[in-house]
């Protein structure tokens, strides 16, 4: 996994910040300084907090943990669609839908209800409904499609959020703060640093500085499952000798009882000779 070069961050525009009069002064620490009315944020302190943050998200996927990715503003969906599918990992890029986190069991109940309609359409009952019916369905599928297909997959609560912009994406951050749940993000200098678990200072408004981000951390990702991976098949060559190992003894105990009585066979004419010659 490697982490971004200075030159790199800056030619994805990661160092603009928003304008001075729009700052939040908690990201004072991360502000470099101020150009032409506009804050630059200080980008070695944006590759040192990338660095742990990638180093974090890479120890879940190694440990086969789910990390739901958030970005519904219009510059990072398809990025973060792309990149969460690759490691398949959950996300959502349209609206928030509220208590998602706090109130779980609903959201799945929904996905449920998804799940449900496909039955219906695989096994005929679709087929006897009306006309109307049929289309009160299909709509309802559409709709819970675009808002939660996408976390279909997720069925318990992720063990970590990424976001992009933690202004826009308030309230998916204060149910994650509210369960406990470790929030990883894009944190720009108009926003509030406090809420985050590990902020990654950074412009979150230009699409290329979003993508170089969020792919460094995916890619730390895809090492990470790659060596999960690597566990789980040396983990089951190491089973598979020892279960050899140990069928080794049976094996050879069975070899001398097969050979007992051939033993006693060729011992059997040897005590006879002296009789004979008798």
């Amino acid at each position: 996994m490697a982490n971004p070069t200075f030159e790199q961050l800056i030619e994805a525009s990661c160092h603009f910040g928003h304008l001075k009069r729009k700052w939040n002064p908690a990201m004072a620490p991360y502000i470099f300084m101020e150009r032409n009315g506009i804050h630059i944020i200080d980008l070695y302190k944006t590759q040192a907090k990338l660095a742990e943050a990638a180093n974090v998200l890479r120890g879940m996927a190694k440990q086969g943990k789910k990390v739901l990715f958030v970005a519904t503003k219009k510059q990072a969906r398809q990025v973060i669609a792309d990149l969460a599918t690759s490691v398949g990992m959950p996300y959502v890029i349209e609206r928030w839908p509220g208590g998602m986190l706090t109130n779980f069991p609903t959201i799945r109940k929904a996905v449920r209800k998804m799940t449900t309609i496909d039955k219906m359409t695989k096994d005929g009952t679709f087929d006897n409904l009306s006309k109307r019916e049929r289309l009160q369905i299909t709509r309802q599928r559409a709709k819970l499609e675009k808002t939660l297909g996408s976390i279909a997959d997720l069925n318990r609560l992720p063990s970590a959020l990424f976001v992009v912009d933690v202004l826009k994406e308030r309230i998916a951050v204060a149910e994650a703060n509210r369960l406990g749940i470790p929030v990883i993000a894009m944190v720009d200098t108009n926003s509030d640093p406090s809420t985050v678990d590990y902020v990654i200072p950074a412009n979150d408004d230009a699409s290329k500085s979003i993508e170089l981000i969020a792919g460094t951390l995916v890619a730390a990702m895809a090492e990470g499952l790659e060596e999960r991976k690597a566990e789980k098949l040396d983990n089951e060559a190491a089973e598979a000798q020892n279960e050899k190992e140990a069928a080794a003894p049976r094996q050879r105990r069975r070899v001398r009882r097969n050979d007992a009585p051939a033993a006693e066979a060729a011992e059997a004419p040897e005590a006879a000779a002296p009789a004979e010659a008798e």
